[in-house]
This record gives C-alpha cells, structure tokens and sequence, in this order.
C-alpha cells in the first residue's frame, strides 16, 4: 500500500522575449510525471543531466513550485501548499543534497545542524537533544567529537554521512537522495550506500534515489525509472529494466556501464555499435517528431515503456 502518489506533475518555466517580455515558450522540465511509494522500497530516478531528475525530487519536497498536478500524501493533498514549518510532511520527507558542503552552513558547528531538524520537530530537553544526536552521529559511523566541529573539517565523505544524520533525525518516512555519491570516490562511494541501505532496514525507510550511475541504482533500487528530456521513458522492476530493457533509450544507457573485463571489450564494442545503430534507426517510434517523448504503455502490471501510439499514462 503506498503511502504518497505523485499523480501527473508538471514543472514549467516561462521562456520571456519580445519588447513586452511576455511568456514566448516554456521549458519543460517535468512534463507529467508520476509516481508511487511504498514503505521499505527504494525507487530510482535514472537520466542524463537536464533530464529533470533532480528537479523532480525538489518538486516533491517543496523547493520547486509545481506548474500543475498533485502530491498525495496520506490521502491529502499537499500540492503547493503552505505549509508550517513544523508540519507532518516537513518532517517525514527529507532530502540528502548532491552537494554536501553547500547543504551545510559553514558558520554552524554539526551539534547545531543536526539539531535544527530535531528543534523543528521534537520537543525535547537539552539533554535529550545532544543525546540524540550522539545516537545519529554512532548510526552514521562517527564520534562525538564531531560536535564540535565545522563543516570544513570533515572529508566529503563524512560530510555526506553527516548529511544523512540530519536527515534521518525525525525519523522520516521518506528520503529523497539526490546524487548522493556522485562527488566521492568508490570506495567512500561504497560506504555511504552501506550506510543507507543499514539506516533503511532498522527504521523502514523509503528512498527516492535520483543518480545518473546506472550500477549504483542497480545496487540500491527495487524500483527504477528511466527519465530524458522531463519524462519518464521506461519504469519497472530493477529485474524488468536490466534484463529486459525495452526503449532504445534505456538500451543505450545500459551499454555505457563500464566494464573492466578485456576478455569482454570487443563483444561489448559490437553491442555498443548495434544500440547506437537502431537508436538512429528507430528514434521515431519512441520520439515524436519535436523529439518528445511517447506516452508510456503498459507492458506489465509493473513494466512500462514510452512508445507510439500509448495513451498518456502514468507509472
């Protein structure tokens, strides 16, 4: 049973020109997206850069107005609302940003950025305070003496486990994870997403995992969908999209993973010719001629892809 749909969202900004700086155009930047959550899954949001991932993890957290749509969440909707800072939703859905530095305020020491989140939400004592976040601070792998401490002082790393700290203060239902290893290297890479899938499994959260790092998503996701150009051209099961890609464009991410294996190279080199080949040749049966993409169609109960000739639908 889910616990929040997004249910055709759309996030358009006006194209201003001429003498009277009118509306000229729009860019689309999600042009009808929609989705569902369940509690414990986690959900991947897979596209190039421009392809309105991210935008559409802030949409759905409020850092972005919604040109049209909704957002249910528990039965309510709570599309564009105005919401007390305070409030149930504030609190159940948190954000891990891409850029870990910028997403804390270097002034502060990390007792007061993992703080603030609790001083918004919880009542509690000083010492209940400063005993919690010791608790998040452990759940993430660090010491106490990281209270202290300023943003500055800690690798990008540890900074993005300090990020996941603050967020999981609350305990949230949902987190929306946006490029959240993208900047570490692979080995830190593989510590942080332990991390996640660890706070995940003892406190039964939800991610929405925005990556362009098809094997990261892979590894993390139950669910993913393929985003380009502000739509969503394939979803399904992590099995249905590795296994069985069915749009040209999914097909052509998945043979860009890389792959180290020499024994391998010269059969992945044909494969990577024979996709970039039929996504030349077959372009117009998954883009209109604006280069838009179709309508998704049911494949499955869980499997859908964008192709001509679909009614507009949703995941």
């Amino acid at each position: 049973m889910s616990f929040m749909q997004i249910k055709d969202l759309n996030v358009h900004y006006p194209i201003r020109g001429g003498f009277f700086n009118t509306v000229v155009d729009h860019v689309y930047a999600v042009d009808g997206v929609s989705m569902e959550f369940e509690k414990g899954k986690t959900y991947g949001l897979v596209g190039e850069s421009g392809s309105g991932k991210s935008t559409t993890g802030k949409a759905i957290i409020g850092l972005e107005k919604i040109t049209s749509g909704q957002i249910i969440y528990e039965g309510q909707n709570v599309t564009n609302q105005r919401r007390k800072r305070n409030s149930a939703y504030n609190r159940d859905i948190q954000m891990i940003f891409q850029d870990s530095t910028s997403a804390m305020n270097p002034r502060k020491r990390i007792q007061e950025i993992i703080a603030e989140p609790i001083r918004n939400f919880m009542k509690v004592s000083p010492q209940e305070e400063k005993r919690r976040i010791i608790e998040l601070l452990e759940i993430v792998g660090m010491s106490e003496e990281a209270l202290l401490k300023y943003p500055h002082e800690f690798s990008g790393g540890q900074k993005q486990r300090l990020g996941i700290a603050r967020a999981v203060a609350c305990n949230p239902k949902m987190i929306i994870a946006d490029e959240p290893v993208s900047a570490l290297d692979l080995s830190v890479q593989a510590q942080v997403l332990n991390f996640m899938k660890d706070i995940q499994n003892e406190f039964g959260l939800s991610y929405l995992f925005i990556s362009h790092d098809l094997g990261v998503v892979r590894h993390m996701c139950d669910h993913i969908s393929i985003m380009y150009k502000g739509r969503f051209v394939e979803s399904g099961t992590r099995e249905e999209i590795y296994a069985n890609p069915q749009h040209v464009y999914t097909n052509r991410l998945l043979s860009a993973i890389p792959n180290i294996e020499p024994e391998t190279r010269d059969e992945r080199k044909v494969k990577r010719r024979a996709v970039e080949a039929a996504y030349k040749a077959d372009s117009h049966k998954y883009f209109d001629e604006n280069g838009k993409v179709y309508p998704l169609k049911d494949l499955s109960q869980t499997h859908k892809v964008a192709m001509m000739g679909a009614e507009r639908g949703g995941m």
